[in-house]
């Protein structure tokens, strides 16, 4: 077979491939916001109210952030120029490292480009052969791919099942060198806690190491939107490697692993997502520091937050949805079919308001959902409004869903 008969072979499978998704309504495609990321904004000219956002604090275009984006940017250029192991460490680097730290209450913190590139990077260096993870199983995927790439043997355990995990920690851990426990703090696609407190002490009985991927708790849970261990009210040095994002709730972009120095100067010389690509720029660091520091001078923000949170899962149990009463802003409301959860999203698009329907391999098969999110931006007034169509529609939603 030639090149090109080859090439044109690759091609037409990969048609095949597409239009199969589009027979089972799989396919995705993307849908482009044109105004700034707020909770009203636009979307091809149209007016329209975000509410898959995970813009949690409304923060993404807060004034302080732009203008210190472009402080940032006047004062030390646009680009890093480099890795951080090259000459990419920049002073801005440093300050947000020590201000995260600092508010993450742990030794230090080390910036990645994002929370994927970090996962992929703690898992991938700091267990291998000879190793073990326990994951839970619904994990997001970057430590899904990270347990992969790690070459260590995994064991998933049922997804917030404190007890299964200790059996399988008990059954495989003792005849492994290192043994890593590695959970979400807030599950991504259902808005749920892992039960902490719980996992902290099976990992110090057992001798492991604890991953907590704090992406979707930095800025929500907590202190003053410190995180998860705040929120459990756990010393921060319990759990050993702490992965949070600024491109969520603080508004910005990036991602850090806060925890013990000895284990930052091993990803620093040991962690490839780190050491072989171009640092953050200084805009980006400058738009997280005025996060941080937003968040350190006016915690009422989070609290905010998460009075609009609780007035809308209330109000969505109301209408008679199968509503969990989680701390967190996400809020999935299940529809089961794929087909049906994408023509739902298409009917609140048509109102005005942008849900995202989810759909495998993201979730479980007949588990397609309505990805809700709240953000503090988002009027109480705009709020009931949203309630409205919800209602409107409750029909058109399963009987288990709807009530």
């Amino acid at each position: 077979m030639t090149v090109m008969a080859a090439e044109k072979t690759a091609l037409l499978q990969i048609m095949e491939e597409l239009q199969s998704l589009e027979t089972e309504g799989m396919r995705r495609r993307l849908k482009t916001v044109t105004g700034p990321q707020r909770s009203e904004t636009t979307m091809a000219g149209r007016p329209m109210t975000i509410l898959c956002s995970n813009n949690y604090l409304g923060l993404a275009d807060h004034p302080r952030l732009g203008e210190l984006a472009v402080d940032a940017t006047r004062e030390f250029g646009c680009s890093s120029g480099a890795s951080r192991l090259i000459s990419g460490t920049m002073t801005l680097h440093r300050q947000l490292e020590e201000e995260l730290a600092a508010f993450k209450g742990t030794e230090g913190a080390l910036v990645y480009n994002c929370g994927y590139m970090a996962n992929l990077g703690v898992l991938s260096t700091v267990v291998g052969d000879g190793d073990i993870i326990f994951s839970d199983a619904l994990n997001h995927a970057s430590i899904v791919d990270g347990c992969r790439l790690s070459r260590a043997e995994v064991k998933i355990y049922r997804h917030g099942d404190a007890g299964h995990l200790a059996e399988l920690l008990r059954r495989h851990g003792p005849s492994y060198r290192r043994r890593l426990v590695a959970t979400d703090s807030v599950f991504s696609m259902d808005g749920d806690l892992a039960p902490l407190p719980e996992i902290v002490a099976l990992a110090k009985e057992h001798d492991a190491l604890l991953l907590v991927d704090d992406a979707h708790a930095t800025g929500v849970l907590g202190r003053g939107g410190r995180g998860s261990a705040s929120h459990f009210q756990l010393p921060p040095d319990s759990i050993d490697l702490l992965m949070g994002t600024l491109g969520k709730a603080m508004g910005s972009c990036g991602a850090f692993v806060a925890g013990r120095r000895e284990y930052l100067d091993y990803l620093i010389n040991k962690s490839r997502s780190f050491i072989y690509t171009t640092a953050l720029p200084p805009a980006v660091l400058g738009a997280s520091l005025a996060a941080v520091r937003l968040l350190r001078e006016e915690p009422e923000l989070v609290n905010e937050l998460r009075q609009k949170v609780s007035y809308f899962r209330q109000g969505l149990r109301k209408l008679g949805f199968e509503v969990a009463d989680d701390p967190t802003p996400i809020i999935p409301v299940i529809v089961g079919n794929a087909a049906r959860t994408m023509q739902l999203s298409e009917q609140f698009l048509r109102a005005g308001i942008f849900i995202q329907g989810i759909r495998p391999p993201t979730v479980e098969p007949g588990s397609s959902r309505l990805r809700v999110t709240i953000t503090r931006d988002l009027s109480r007034a705009r709020m009931d409004e949203i309630l409205a169509v919800f209602s409107s529609l409750r029909d058109s939603f399963p009987p288990a869903v709807s009530g």
